[in-house]
């Protein structure tokens, strides 16, 4: 996708929030309604698959809020894949708090000069909750998946979202090739560039739908369609816990995936929310709402909560971050920028949605 295409899609993007969410853009500042109760509207611009977990915890938030302050809050929210979201509110979708999939696409507004604060200078590094990298499987495991290299069998059919509008699909990447690089995959030894290449290059070529989100690819493997899944741990969980017939490997070596979350400070204060946005925040890593993610299948932040689930999560031998594959920077430019690893792999885009 040329950077025109990317543009166009991120006007078309802030043109489609700005639209369903018009009460939310034209501003937060708290307002006395006539019962008497002062209200503020607090607008979240939140990548796809927490959108469950976001529901449970806005209620809890606006009670809370509303007895330490006396301000009623009412949430505007919008949800897309993490690339997508970002690029819209890059675009002029003018959410006070941005929770995102991946640390670049905050960067993305941080760069735009829409975040301006140390959004990572706090405790936890500006993350809210933690997942990995696993393989859903329908029932019984028919092809027998265990590793990343059974992906790349003759007749096996994958499923897992195009990493230039999602987030959940870069981390996938980066939790396939980041495990080929450290020797951790059957017949690719470590830090061999062109056996990743090769590895990458076959798994994709049995991926049968390419979605534009991990939520939309989970609906996808959900229809009955691909034998196997690349997703988030929670989004495994939270199907298994809404009834679907699926089961779930973690291959021996994957990614701990990292989801951040931000004020928005242009936004929040042309809003008049800042105060709440940034208490909204720091309630996403309060213990009861970490308590909330690790029930919805999020490995959570805090230690404390992280050893009071340790039996919930299955132990993985080899877990790695974006920090052993050089960071952020480094795993863009290597894997998903020009003539890189995604690019060598030649994905056709005529399978993609």
């Amino acid at each position: 996708m040329n950077r025109t295409t990317l543009r166009r899609c991120a006007r078309a993007l802030a043109l489609y929030a700005l639209t369903v969410l018009t009460p939310a853009c034209s501003g937060g500042a708290a307002a006395e309604n006539p019962g008497g109760v002062r209200t503020q509207t607090l607008t979240l611009g939140v990548y796809t698959t927490p959108r469950e977990v976001y529901a449970q915890l806005k209620p809890l938030f606006a009670q809370r809020h509303l007895e330490a302050t006396g301000v009623s809050v009412v949430f505007q929210d919008s949800y897309l894949g993490s690339g997508a979201q970002s690029r819209a509110i890059e675009g002029g979708f003018e959410a006070d708090v941005a929770a995102l999939s991946l640390e670049p696409d905050i960067e993305r507004l941080v760069e735009a000069g829409l975040i301006t604060h140390d959004w990572k200078g706090g405790v936890h590094g500006g993350m809210v909750s933690r997942s990995i990298v696993v393989l859903g499987v329908r029932p019984g495991n028919p092809h027998g998946i265990r590793d990343w290299d059974d992906l790349a069998r003759p007749g096996v059919a994958v499923l897992s979202p195009n990493p230039r509008t999602s987030g959940g699909a870069m981390w996938n990447v980066a939790a396939l090739y980041g495990a080929a690089l450290r020797g951790r995959v059957a017949g690719v030894p470590a830090a061999d560039t062109a056996a990743a290449d090769a590895l990458l290059r076959r798994v994709l070529r049995n991926v049968t739908v390419m979605d534009k989100g991990a939520r939309e690819s989970m609906l996808t493997f959900e229809a009955g369609i691909g034998d196997v899944i690349i997703t988030y741990e929670n989004e495994i969980i939270a199907a298994q816990r809404a009834g679907r017939d699926m089961e779930y490997i973690v291959p021996r070596s994957t990614i701990l995936i990292e989801n951040p979350a931000a004020v928005v400070d242009v936004y929040a204060r042309r809003h008049g929310t800042e105060t709440t946005a940034r208490a909204f925040l720091e309630f996403l890593t309060s213990e009861p709402v970490q308590r909330s993610f690790a029930a919805n299948g999020y490995r959570p932040v805090l230690a404390s909560v992280e050893a009071e689930f340790a039996s919930s999560f299955p132990a993985v031998a080899d877990v790695f971050t974006i920090r052993d594959l050089g960071g952020w920077d480094a795993v863009v430019s290597a894997f998903f920028g020009d003539g890189g690893a995604f690019d060598r792999a030649g994905r056709s885009p005529a399978a993609t949605t």
